[in-house]
């Protein structure tokens, strides 16, 4: 998870995630689409892999890499664990503060 979290830190990794849910793509039309050379996109690609968020095949020369939801499954699931515990502890100080507020003007 923390591998997950420390990938999708980087807009330039978020970029190529969000263009990967379009399709597939290599590395050459992840560069076009960039100001950032080819080695570069490589490197972040090798990022994203080790965290599970994408899984790249051969295809001859060609190696495209694919968007793979279930590597943002452990980020997702702490998230909504995390949301749900902070609502309830917003939810509680909302009423205690409702509460002396009510309390002070009496």
């Amino acid at each position: 998870m923390s591998r997950a979290f420390a990938a999708l830190a980087d807009p330039t990794r978020r970029a190529i995630l969000e263009r990967l849910a379009a399709g597939e793509a290599g590395v050459v039309e992840l560069a076009e689409a960039s100001t950032l050379t080819q080695p570069a996109i490589t490197k972040h690609l090798k990022v994203l892999e080790r965290a599970g968020l994408i899984g790249r095949s051969r295809d001859g020369q060609r190696r495209p890499a694919r968007l793979q939801l279930e590597g943002l499954a452990p980020a997702d699931d702490w998230l909504r664990r995390a949301h749900a515990a902070w609502s309830g502890r917003l939810d509680r100080l909302e009423a205690h503060l409702a509460a002396q507020t009510e309390k002070n003007e009496s």
